[in-house]
């Protein structure tokens, strides 16, 4: 009897769900089997988040189930990961050692607020979906004062997001009445505001949020956190509430069997290859470089992108067929308003000379667009 190919993939977010989905629409069961594995039982699209944070969404509302996969002959596991061994095709769980034949990376990027020294005791983590009600109550508390949304580390998830949440608190401020009162300030390491998007998006950018009376403070590179006070390399800044995008790194057993080196990622080509036979990584735990420095942003728009590439490519081998397609680098992100608008950014990031993107206007259309989005991934991965 012939053995059945066995694809594991290691996380259930964009990545791995996209590149389960494009293989077993090409297979089914008897031709292959797919596991992914994954610690948490749920999905989530990113950016719902700060919906959850200005209290227009529950968590509840906003996930859907991994253990749905079973009716696509997708089998999910849920467990930690804790070991990758390359040299005999498994990976280690707390609970039992899995064999496979083909290996997805799709593990993300881990949040590491413990490395800003007074992070965890004077800050929440923007990007932690546990922090979020807290966030919320803290936000329709305050009556008057500063605060601070920080990005304390490049690269990070989902760029346009801290510039997002800027927005949508000027808009629950507002609804408040209480605008004119607080002061709101975006601190980041970077020159501008989205580097892998430009000077002309990030200036356009920047155009938006000063509009709202936002301020960006620019090259920021901070040393750590006290009570109520920001310490950057050359000077510091107050705030009543601060809300940090704190450092991403790999997760550890990423670290552990070499695949990368901290506080690095996995470094891969437009083929989402590794340096190891049949392993193959995709989306925020990876390194994909256009141009040196520039990268592909971490995005979920992305890690799909390379999930289906990669799905294509193993289906291919195991067809016995020669066509290998390399991911294409197109994508966009979604920038709320907080005026019941969103625009696009459209980014192509291997157009030559240099990534090509584009900031469409801010529309109710682009909004819906946002909602669309969102509402296609869960339904149609889950």
């Amino acid at each position: 009897m012939t053995k059945i190919p066995h694809i594991v993939i290691l996380g259930g977010g964009f990545g791995g769900l996209s590149a389960a989905n494009e293989i077993r629409n090409s297979l089914d069961s008897s031709k292959v089997k797919i596991t992914i594995i994954d610690k948490k039982d749920w999905f989530m699209v990113g950016f719902a988040k700060l919906w959850i944070m200005n209290g227009t969404r529950t968590f509840d509302n906003s996930i859907g189930s991994l253990n749905k996969l079973s009716k696509k002959q997708i089998d999910f596991i849920k467990d930690e990961i804790i070991e990758i061994t390359p040299e005999d095709n498994s990976v280690k769980t707390k609970s039992k050692t899995i064999s496979y034949d083909f290996l997805i990376i799709s593990m993300g990027a881990v949040l590491a607020p413990e490395k800003i020294s007074g992070l965890v005791e004077n800050g929440f983590n923007l990007y932690d979906h546990d922090q979020l009600q807290k966030i919320n109550e803290k936000l329709n508390k305050i009556e008057s004062g500063k605060i601070a949304i920080a990005i304390m580390g490049m690269p990070y998830k989902c760029p346009p997001a801290p510039f997002e949440a800027s927005l949508l608190i000027d808009s629950m401020l507002r609804k408040r009445g209480i605008r004119n009162s607080i002061q709101i300030n975006v601190y980041s390491p970077a020159p501008i505001t989205l580097p892998a998007a430009g000077p002309e998006i990030s200036k356009q950018i920047n155009d938006l949020i000063n509009s709202e009376k936002i301020i960006f403070h620019n090259s920021k590179k901070i040393k750590n956190v006290k009570t109520k006070k920001l310490i950057f390399e050359n000077d510091e800044a107050d705030f009543d509430i601060l809300l940090a995008i704190p450092p991403h790194i790999a997760p550890k057993v990423v670290y552990d069997c070499k695949l990368a080196t901290e506080p690095g990622f996995i470094k891969i080509d437009r083929n989402c290859k590794t340096q190891h036979k049949n392993i193959f990584a995709v989306g925020d735990v990876t390194s994909l470089v256009v141009a040196d420095p520039v990268t592909v942003p971490k995005a979920g728009i992305f890690a799909e992108g390379e999930g289906i590439t990669v799905a294509k490519n193993i289906v291919s081998k195991l067809q016995s067929k020669e066509n290998i397609i390399s991911f294409d680098g197109k994508g966009g992100c979604f920038l709320e308003s907080g005026r019941d608008t969103a625009s696009i950014i459209d980014v192509d990031m291997f157009t030559e000379p240099k990534p090509s993107t584009l900031l469409t206007d801010s529309t109710s259309e682009n909004l819906s667009k946002k909602l669309d989005f969102e509402k296609e991934r869960l339904t149609k991965w889950l």
